[in-house]
């Protein structure tokens, strides 16, 4: 990793772990912590989740163990639960709010977003009812020592440069270099609210709302699996 926030870069699984943690923890608390079923299914979820991922036991252990390394993550045991549960430590590990947190979380599970995208996805998760909301923790996010996101150079097609995490390897913007000239993007894009990445953002969201209950029951189900 360079200029990172962490000594070493975490592996992309796990960042998909660590990323699904804390989803569930903001947007399903009542699920949260995880047991280990659930957080296979939650990692291996289809919506939400770019790459997606075909990760089994083995593998997602081996990310456990350097996440607690790393003391990003925590095992919850006791007389009163049957089976480990795993926690995310990241907001406290990386010092960050709720809104902020929310917004590390949706870069790690899908990757670059243009600010527009963001607020839309992480409503779910935390207040980003206001349009600034997103640009102003991902300023905030930026002006960490070291950082946590990175503005990427815009990439040929695109109208609005994206933001990536710095949690894991550098992150490349594929098809940068080729700027997109100021005077043909409309002004919503210019003022850093482009109306298309939006569109696609809600109609995600509104996909993932109807799939939002077999969610729910899936995780109920795995807690005791």
């Amino acid at each position: 990793m360079s200029d990172g926030p962490l000594a070493e870069a975490l592996h992309p699984v796990e960042i998909r772990v660590l990323g699904s943690l804390i989803e569930k923890q903001l947007s399903t608390p009542e699920y949260y912590p995880l047991t280990m079923n659930a957080l296979i299914a939650a990692c291996n979820q289809k919506s939400n989740r770019d790459p997606v991922m075909q990760l089994d036991l083995d593998t997602v252990e081996a990310a456990i163990r350097a996440l607690r390394a790393y003391e990003l993550l925590a095992v919850r045991t006791g007389p009163k639960i049957r089976k480990e549960k795993y926690a995310q430590r990241a907001a406290e590990r990386l010092e960050v709010s709720a809104r902020e947190l929310a917004v590390l979380c949706e870069l790690m599970l899908r990757g670059p977003q243009a600010p527009g995208a963001l607020r839309t996805r992480c409503a779910r998760m935390a207040e980003f009812n206001d349009i600034e909301t997103a640009p102003l923790a991902l300023e905030e996010l930026a002006g960490r020592e070291p950082p946590l996101v990175v503005q990427l150079p815009r990439a040929s097609g695109r109208a609005e440069r994206r933001w990536a995490h710095l949690l894991g390897d550098a992150p490349v913007e594929e098809g940068a270099g080729q700027d997109i000239p100021s005077e043909a993007a409309p002004a919503r894009v210019a003022a850093g609210n482009d109306p298309i990445e939006e569109l696609r953002a809600q109609v995600q969201d509104l996909a993932e709302a109807f799939r939002a209950l077999e969610q729910r029951f899936d995780a109920f189900r795995a807690q005791f699996e």
